[in-house]
């Protein structure tokens, strides 16, 4: 059966070794004026102690992006948003003034996320790694629209997470057709290095 082609970035479905939905957010700052959107589910760096957009690639993988919170420097009033945009976020266009912005951060390397890939990947490929496709979320509901790439995977070390299981919903559990979702962890990670070989 073919499964349903709807990405949703990375979403945490638990911890190595612990239940389902045992993941939790750490407190980091994006930069006044960044200037790159950033979607619940995204991955995410770190540069110069802010967080930042991720790449398709890299090693320095912060962890996943779970929204943020500001004061909105037009209104004044505390701001929640699943996403972040320099253009949407407020009226004039940007957040300034030095508005500190607090995004939470699934930054626990250890955390599984599911994802779709955007291609097929087989169940021989349980162990290897893999990289990111990157596509712009949705401004209406915040959510990203990342998903894994079915054309990377390998045992090399150098890619950003490995691929853990596929994934218990019935309805995007065939391997042998595009976009079936996978449980996956991070392999390049700052708190892990540049990761392992996979199998």
């Amino acid at each position: 059966m073919a499964n349903v082609d709807a990405a949703f970035g990375y979403r945490p479905i638990g911890a190595v070794g612990s239940g389902v939905n045992n993941a939790a957010t750490t407190l980091y700052t994006i930069g006044d004026n960044y200037a790159t959107s950033i979607f619940k589910g995204d991955h995410v760096m770190q540069a110069s102690g802010l967080v930042i957009a991720g790449t398709a690639s890299g090693a320095t993988n912060l962890g996943v992006f779970n929204g943020c919170f500001y004061i909105d420097p037009t209104s004044k009033k505390p701001t929640w948003s699943n996403y972040y945009s320099q253009v949407n976020v407020t009226a004039s266009g940007s957040i300034s003034g030095g508005t500190t912005i607090d995004a939470y951060i699934y930054d626990d390397p250890f955390t599984l996320f599911e994802a779709q890939c955007d291609g097929t990947i087989a169940k021989t490929d349980i162990g290897k790694n893999t990289d990111s496709v990157l596509t712009t979320g949705s401004t209406v509901n915040g959510q990203s629209k990342n998903e894994i790439d079915d054309s990377t995977e390998a045992t090399t070390a150098g890619l950003q997470v490995k691929i853990i299981g596929i994934t218990k919903d019935p309805e995007n559990d065939d391997a042998s057709s595009a976009n079936a979702n996978w449980h996956i962890m991070f392999n390049e990670h700052v708190k892990l290095g540049t990761g392992i070989t996979g199998t």
